[in-house]
């Protein structure tokens, strides 16, 4: 399937896993869970961002530790969920958000392995089964921002500047 352009509609079925962070133990982690996008997101606006991932060089160092650092800018402008998606399964997403200090559900860290979102209907990386580097803003069901790195290894107009700077 082609990606999401901006007017197009978010589609049926989304779903992902997800390893709720309950507490700050890397360590430990709770039962993966079925994360049904399609019903969580429907009438809300959601920054979604993918990543090649967990733990990886340019991911951990420049992607996602902006998007931390300006959640409350993210909440400022009527975002009701910011999410990052890589194809590493619940328990490693869990843990990269624990040693990154993410706290709750401030940023969903979900796993692409459920409907394959990224390949399906964003961009994948090139790199065999690895997600793609890109982000998209869904405003009440509706595509608002879909923007791809030319890259993998860059970070513009899938980071959080670019994404704020469009909301």
């Amino acid at each position: 399937m082609a990606p999401l352009q901006v007017g197009d509609s978010f589609p049926e079925g989304v779903k992902f896993e997800w390893a709720p962070i309950t507490d700050s133990d890397p360590t430990a982690c709770g039962r993966p869970q079925e994360y049904d996008a399609s019903k969580e997101w429907k009438g809300k606006k959601v920054v979604l961002f993918s990543v090649p991932g967990a733990f990886t060089p340019g991911c951990q160092a420049h992607h996602l530790p902006p998007y931390i650092q300006k959640i409350s800018e993210f909440k400022s402008k009527g975002v009701d969920v910011v999410a990052v998606i890589a194809s590493n399964d619940s328990w490693v997403m869990n843990a990269w958000g624990k040693v990154n200090g993410v706290k709750g559900d401030d940023i969903l860290f979900l796993s692409d392995t459920k409907t394959f979102f990224s390949k399906d209907y964003g961009w994948a990386a090139g790199m065999g089964d690895r997600n793609g580097r890109w982000a998209m803003v869904f405003d009440n069901g509706k595509v608002t921002y879909a923007e791809n790195e030319k890259s993998p290894g860059e970070v513009t107009v899938s980071g959080a500047e670019a994404v704020l700077s469009k909301l």
